[in-house]
Protein backbone atom coordinates (compact mmCIF):
# COMPACT_ATOMS: atom_id res chain seq x y z
CA UNK A 1 0.00 0.00 0.00
CA UNK A 2 1.62 3.30 -0.97
CA UNK A 3 1.90 6.20 1.28
CA UNK A 4 1.98 8.55 -0.81
CA UNK A 5 -1.75 9.95 -0.76
CA UNK A 6 -2.61 9.18 2.79
CA UNK A 7 -4.44 11.64 4.72
CA UNK A 8 -6.95 11.57 7.96
CA UNK A 9 -7.20 9.67 10.90
CA UNK A 10 -4.14 7.09 11.21
CA UNK A 11 -5.05 4.86 14.54
CA UNK A 12 -2.55 4.54 17.43
CA UNK A 13 -3.19 1.01 17.93
CA UNK A 14 -3.53 -0.59 21.07
CA UNK A 15 -1.74 -3.70 22.31
CA UNK A 16 -4.46 -5.64 23.52
CA UNK A 17 -3.76 -8.50 26.35
CA UNK A 18 -5.07 -10.96 28.26
CA UNK A 19 -5.39 -11.12 32.19
CA UNK A 20 -2.16 -13.34 32.28
CA UNK A 21 -0.09 -10.44 30.11
CA UNK A 22 -0.12 -11.87 26.97
CA UNK A 23 -0.87 -10.35 23.61
CA UNK A 24 -4.78 -11.75 22.77
CA UNK A 25 -4.35 -11.98 19.53
CA UNK A 26 -8.09 -12.57 18.48
CA UNK A 27 -8.92 -8.96 20.15
CA UNK A 28 -5.74 -7.66 17.76
CA UNK A 29 -7.49 -8.66 14.65
CA UNK A 30 -11.20 -7.81 15.72
CA UNK A 31 -9.89 -4.43 16.55
CA UNK A 32 -8.26 -4.30 12.99
CA UNK A 33 -11.71 -5.14 11.29
CA UNK A 34 -13.13 -2.67 13.20
CA UNK A 35 -10.70 -0.13 12.05
CA UNK A 36 -11.05 -1.31 8.36
CA UNK A 37 -15.07 -1.21 8.89
CA UNK A 38 -15.47 2.34 10.57
CA UNK A 39 -13.33 4.38 7.97
CA UNK A 40 -9.67 4.81 9.59
CA UNK A 41 -7.31 5.45 6.54
CA UNK A 42 -4.31 3.88 8.40
CA UNK A 43 -2.75 2.14 11.58
CA UNK A 44 -0.19 3.07 12.97
CA UNK A 45 1.09 0.01 15.32
CA UNK A 46 3.37 -0.47 18.07
CA UNK A 47 3.71 3.33 19.07
CA UNK A 48 3.35 4.69 22.87
CA UNK A 49 -0.57 3.46 22.98
CA UNK A 50 0.70 -0.12 21.70
CA UNK A 51 3.12 -0.48 24.66
CA UNK A 52 5.72 -1.45 22.43
CA UNK A 53 8.05 -0.35 25.07
CA UNK A 54 7.20 -3.21 27.58
CA UNK A 55 6.75 -5.87 24.69
CA UNK A 56 9.84 -8.31 23.56
CA UNK A 57 11.11 -8.37 19.93
CA UNK A 58 9.62 -11.60 19.18
CA UNK A 59 6.01 -9.94 20.54
CA UNK A 60 6.74 -6.74 18.84
CA UNK A 61 7.09 -8.62 15.31
CA UNK A 62 4.53 -10.91 15.77
CA UNK A 63 1.80 -8.07 16.86
CA UNK A 64 3.21 -6.03 13.77
CA UNK A 65 2.85 -9.58 11.57
CA UNK A 66 -0.48 -10.05 12.81
CA UNK A 67 -1.84 -6.90 11.90
CA UNK A 68 0.17 -6.43 8.15
CA UNK A 69 -1.81 -9.74 7.51
CA UNK A 70 -5.34 -9.00 8.54
CA UNK A 71 -5.04 -5.69 6.75
CA UNK A 72 -4.08 -7.23 3.56
CA UNK A 73 -2.90 -4.15 1.77
CA UNK A 74 -6.48 -2.51 2.27
CA UNK A 75 -4.81 0.89 4.48
CA UNK A 76 -1.10 1.78 5.00
CA UNK A 77 0.28 0.14 8.21
CA UNK A 78 3.18 1.94 9.96
CA UNK A 79 5.39 0.42 12.06
CA UNK A 80 6.79 2.21 15.12
CA UNK A 81 10.45 1.89 14.71
CA UNK A 82 12.00 4.13 17.77
CA UNK A 83 14.58 3.68 20.08
CA UNK A 84 16.75 5.91 21.87
CA UNK A 85 19.65 3.64 20.65
CA UNK A 86 19.65 4.65 17.24
CA UNK A 87 21.06 0.97 15.89
CA UNK A 88 18.37 -0.69 17.53
CA UNK A 89 16.11 1.90 15.78
CA UNK A 90 17.62 1.01 12.49
CA UNK A 91 17.52 -2.75 13.58
CA UNK A 92 13.73 -2.65 14.30
CA UNK A 93 13.22 -0.45 11.19
CA UNK A 94 14.90 -3.50 8.85
CA UNK A 95 12.80 -5.75 10.40
CA UNK A 96 9.30 -3.49 10.27
CA UNK A 97 10.16 -3.06 6.44
CA UNK A 98 10.95 -7.10 5.74
CA UNK A 99 7.40 -7.78 6.98
CA UNK A 100 5.77 -5.48 4.87
CA UNK A 101 4.71 -2.59 6.83
CA UNK A 102 3.88 0.69 4.64
CA UNK A 103 6.32 2.97 6.76
CA UNK A 104 8.10 3.58 9.81
CA UNK A 105 7.49 6.20 12.71
CA UNK A 106 10.88 7.57 14.05
CA UNK A 107 11.15 9.05 17.38
CA UNK A 108 13.99 11.37 18.85
CA UNK A 109 16.48 9.67 21.25
CA UNK A 110 14.43 9.77 24.40
CA UNK A 111 16.90 9.35 27.96
CA UNK A 112 19.86 10.25 26.03
CA UNK A 113 18.23 13.31 24.30
CA UNK A 114 21.53 14.14 22.49
CA UNK A 115 22.47 17.27 20.40
CA UNK A 116 21.03 18.83 17.79
CA UNK A 117 23.28 17.23 15.04
CA UNK A 118 23.32 13.64 16.86
CA UNK A 119 19.65 14.16 16.63
CA UNK A 120 20.04 14.63 13.22
CA UNK A 121 22.06 11.56 12.06
CA UNK A 122 19.85 9.86 14.66
CA UNK A 123 17.11 10.44 12.17
CA UNK A 124 19.32 9.78 8.85
CA UNK A 125 21.07 6.61 9.79
CA UNK A 126 17.29 5.12 9.75
CA UNK A 127 16.29 7.07 6.62
CA UNK A 128 19.43 6.21 4.98
CA UNK A 129 18.86 2.92 4.90
CA UNK A 130 15.10 1.73 4.72
CA UNK A 131 12.98 2.15 1.73
CA UNK A 132 9.47 2.44 3.03
CA UNK A 133 8.53 6.43 3.99
CA UNK A 134 9.00 7.47 7.56
CA UNK A 135 7.47 9.83 10.15
CA UNK A 136 8.95 11.44 12.17
CA UNK A 137 7.70 11.89 15.52
CA UNK A 138 8.20 14.91 17.77
CA UNK A 139 7.16 14.29 21.23
CA UNK A 140 9.14 16.29 24.05
CA UNK A 141 7.20 15.94 26.62
CA UNK A 142 7.38 12.08 26.59
CA UNK A 143 11.23 11.90 25.17
CA UNK A 144 12.71 15.13 26.50
CA UNK A 145 13.61 16.49 23.49
CA UNK A 146 12.67 18.05 20.40
CA UNK A 147 13.56 18.13 17.07
CA UNK A 148 15.06 21.31 15.98
CA UNK A 149 13.40 23.48 13.24
CA UNK A 150 16.74 23.39 11.48
CA UNK A 151 16.61 19.81 11.87
CA UNK A 152 13.25 19.47 10.59
CA UNK A 153 14.07 22.22 7.54
CA UNK A 154 17.28 19.70 7.38
CA UNK A 155 15.10 16.31 7.25
CA UNK A 156 12.28 17.46 5.13
CA UNK A 157 14.33 17.17 1.83
CA UNK A 158 15.32 13.62 2.44
CA UNK A 159 13.11 11.06 0.18
CA UNK A 160 12.26 9.06 2.75
CA UNK A 161 11.48 11.70 5.43
CA UNK A 162 7.18 11.12 4.62
CA UNK A 163 6.37 13.81 7.15
CA UNK A 164 6.59 14.75 10.58
CA UNK A 165 4.13 13.43 13.44
CA UNK A 166 4.01 16.90 15.71
CA UNK A 167 2.55 16.08 19.30
CA UNK A 168 4.68 18.67 21.14
CA UNK A 169 1.11 20.26 22.33
CA UNK A 170 3.28 24.11 21.00
CA UNK A 171 0.90 25.69 18.03
CA UNK A 172 4.35 28.01 18.17
CA UNK A 173 6.22 25.34 16.89
CA UNK A 174 4.20 23.72 14.85
CA UNK A 175 3.80 27.07 12.78
CA UNK A 176 7.28 27.23 12.74
CA UNK A 177 7.91 23.70 11.13
CA UNK A 178 4.82 24.40 8.69
CA UNK A 179 7.04 26.47 6.60
CA UNK A 180 9.26 23.07 5.19
CA UNK A 181 5.84 21.52 4.45
CA UNK A 182 5.51 20.49 0.81
CA UNK A 183 3.60 17.55 -1.03
CA UNK A 184 6.85 15.73 -0.23
CA UNK A 185 6.97 16.61 3.51
CA UNK A 186 3.50 16.34 5.69
CA UNK A 187 2.41 17.17 8.65
CA UNK A 188 0.13 15.08 11.33
CA UNK A 189 -1.04 16.12 14.70
CA UNK A 190 -0.27 13.90 17.34
CA UNK A 191 -2.74 15.30 19.61
CA UNK A 192 -6.73 14.58 19.94
CA UNK A 193 -7.36 18.32 21.21
CA UNK A 194 -5.45 19.66 17.96
CA UNK A 195 -6.27 18.08 14.77
CA UNK A 196 -7.89 20.88 13.81
CA UNK A 197 -5.27 23.34 14.42
CA UNK A 198 -2.80 21.40 13.01
CA UNK A 199 -5.43 21.12 9.84
CA UNK A 200 -5.51 24.83 9.61
CA UNK A 201 -1.51 24.82 8.99
CA UNK A 202 -1.69 22.53 6.39
CA UNK A 203 -1.42 19.07 7.99
CA UNK A 204 -3.23 16.50 6.41
CA UNK A 205 -4.22 14.27 9.36
CA UNK A 206 -3.51 13.06 12.80
CA UNK A 207 -2.44 9.76 14.31
CA UNK A 208 -5.14 9.22 16.72
CA UNK A 209 -5.83 7.47 20.19
CA UNK A 210 -9.26 9.21 20.28
CA UNK A 211 -9.97 7.13 16.57
CA UNK A 212 -9.34 3.83 18.93
CA UNK A 213 -12.82 3.87 20.13
CA UNK A 214 -14.44 6.56 18.08
CA UNK A 215 -12.54 6.01 14.27
CA UNK A 216 -15.83 6.94 12.35
CA UNK A 217 -16.17 10.33 14.20
CA UNK A 218 -12.60 10.79 13.35
CA UNK A 219 -12.17 9.68 10.03
CA UNK A 220 -15.24 12.05 9.45
CA UNK A 221 -13.61 15.30 10.92
CA UNK A 222 -10.60 15.11 9.27
CA UNK A 223 -12.34 14.68 5.49
CA UNK A 224 -14.72 17.81 6.60
CA UNK A 225 -11.80 19.62 7.38
CA UNK A 226 -10.07 18.69 3.70
CA UNK A 227 -12.90 18.64 1.58
CA UNK A 228 -13.66 22.16 2.56
CA UNK A 229 -16.26 21.86 5.53
CA UNK A 230 -13.79 24.04 8.43
CA UNK A 231 -16.69 25.10 10.29
CA UNK A 232 -18.20 21.27 10.40
CA UNK A 233 -14.55 19.87 11.22
CA UNK A 234 -14.49 22.56 13.61
CA UNK A 235 -17.69 21.65 15.28
CA UNK A 236 -16.85 18.16 15.64
CA UNK A 237 -13.85 18.86 17.19
CA UNK A 238 -15.53 20.84 20.01
CA UNK A 239 -17.72 18.62 20.27
CA UNK A 240 -15.68 15.58 21.53
CA UNK A 241 -13.27 17.43 23.71
CA UNK A 242 -14.64 15.71 27.11
CA UNK A 243 -14.13 12.25 25.49
CA UNK A 244 -10.94 13.39 24.49
CA UNK A 245 -9.68 15.17 27.29
CA UNK A 246 -11.13 11.90 29.30
CA UNK A 247 -9.07 9.50 27.01
CA UNK A 248 -5.71 11.39 28.68
CA UNK A 249 -6.99 11.48 32.05
CA UNK A 250 -4.04 9.40 33.18
CA UNK A 251 -1.22 8.40 31.09
CA UNK A 252 -2.01 6.69 28.22
CA UNK A 253 -2.92 4.21 26.57
CA UNK A 254 -4.29 3.22 30.54
CA UNK A 255 -7.67 5.39 29.96
CA UNK A 256 -8.43 4.02 26.03
CA UNK A 257 -7.64 0.83 27.08
CA UNK A 258 -10.46 1.01 29.67
CA UNK A 259 -12.58 2.81 27.19
CA UNK A 260 -12.23 0.09 24.46
CA UNK A 261 -12.98 -2.67 27.52
CA UNK A 262 -16.17 -0.47 28.26
CA UNK A 263 -17.60 -0.94 24.92
CA UNK A 264 -16.36 -4.73 24.52
CA UNK A 265 -13.73 -4.86 22.46
CA UNK A 266 -10.65 -5.77 24.34
CA UNK A 267 -9.85 -6.21 28.33
CA UNK A 268 -8.50 -3.81 30.27
CA UNK A 269 -4.83 -5.21 30.71
CA UNK A 270 -2.19 -2.59 30.71
CA UNK A 271 1.86 -3.78 31.61
CA UNK A 272 3.35 -2.92 34.21
CA UNK A 273 4.63 -0.04 35.17
CA UNK A 274 1.04 1.01 33.77
CA UNK A 275 -1.98 0.16 35.88
CA UNK A 276 -5.61 0.36 35.75
CA UNK A 277 -7.18 3.39 35.56
CA UNK A 278 -8.32 4.93 38.85
CA UNK A 279 -11.78 5.01 40.12
CA UNK A 280 -12.20 8.46 39.89
CA UNK A 281 -10.25 8.62 36.38
CA UNK A 282 -12.88 6.09 35.11
CA UNK A 283 -16.15 7.44 36.40
CA UNK A 284 -14.94 11.08 33.93
CA UNK A 285 -13.90 8.89 31.27
CA UNK A 286 -17.42 6.36 31.71
CA UNK A 287 -19.59 9.72 31.53
CA UNK A 288 -17.88 11.51 28.56
CA UNK A 289 -18.00 7.99 26.70
CA UNK A 290 -21.75 8.20 27.20
CA UNK A 291 -21.82 12.12 26.59
CA UNK A 292 -20.39 11.09 23.27
CA UNK A 293 -22.22 8.54 22.23
CA UNK A 294 -20.11 5.74 22.81
CA UNK A 295 -22.25 4.38 25.79
CA UNK A 296 -25.82 3.74 26.64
Amino acid sequence: MDMQGLTGSVVALVTPFLEDGSIDYGSLERLVDFHLENGTDGILVLGTTGESSTMTDEEDLEVAKTVIDRVAGRIPVIGGAGSNSTAESLRKAKALEKLGADGLLLITPYYNKSNEEGIYRHFTTVLDQVDVPCLLYNIPGRTGCSISERNVARLATHPNAWGIKEASGNISYATMVARYLSDDFRMMSGNDDMVVPILSLGGVGVVSVWADVAPRTVHDMCEKWLSGDTKGALKVQLDNLDLVHALFGEVNPIPVKAALAKMGLIGPTVRLPLWQLSPEADARLEAAMKGAGLLG
